[in-house]
């Protein structure tokens, strides 16, 4: 693949990389616990993320081939890094950008009921919406009822859905490298009530 700064070839690849973690959240997973841990091997994988070594060879792999995890041969043991990413959309003028923030989030919805229900019911955007609303709630800067009244659910659900996210962005906030680039409702509403 070409590497050429605004190389079109380069920046679709990425495209498609963003894409395919956002389908498969066992991928995205695996991505975001690399980038936590900057360095792992097989076994890391493995044991911290409880999926049989056939799997982790396969999705290593694969992050590998998208060009988001990158394998260092230079040892016996090869071991495996995260390549940041940062995607971003402009439609109409509305720009959001995706982070690790969002991938993580989606990465948790297989083990986290009221993300996986939301994704199912809303889809991937009313997730990225209600990160939106979930960064100004996670540092105290918009209550929990007021982000819950703007995300347009029914209101218990809205405040597990906002506890869930809550919990990945005070996870990632010092992970992500990309976190401040996060749309933060409070500056700019996403959902309109």
């Amino acid at each position: 693949m070409s590497k050429a700064a605004g190389d079109p070839e380069r920046a679709v690849n990425g495209l498609l990389s963003v894409a395919q973690l956002l389908e498969e959240p066992r991928l995205a997973r695996l991505y975001t616990f690399v980038l936590r841990e900057d360095e792992v091997t097989i076994d890391d994988i493995v044991n911290e993320l409880d999926i049989p070594r056939t799997t982790a060879y396969s999705d290593a792999g694969s992050l590998v081939e998208l060009e988001v995890l990158t394998r260092d041969e230079g040892q016996k043991t090869h071991t495996y890094s995260a390549v940041p990413i940062t995607l971003s959309t402009n439609l109409g003028g509305d720009e959001y950008t995706i982070t690790p923030t969002l991938i993580e989030a989606f990465g948790r919805s297989p083990r986290d009921q009221d993300l996986n229900l939301l994704i199912d019911r809303y889809g991937l955007g009313k997730l990225a919406a209600a990160l939106t609303y979930a960064v100004p709630y996670a540092d105290g800067e918009m209550s929990e009822r007021v982000a819950a009244r703007e995300l347009d659910l029914q209101h218990a659900f809205a405040i597990a859905v906002l506890q869930a996210l809550r919990d990945v962005v005070l996870d990632m906030e010092s992970i992500d490298p990309y976190f401040d680039e996060i749309r933060d409702a409070n500056e700019n509403p996403t959902v309109e009530g």
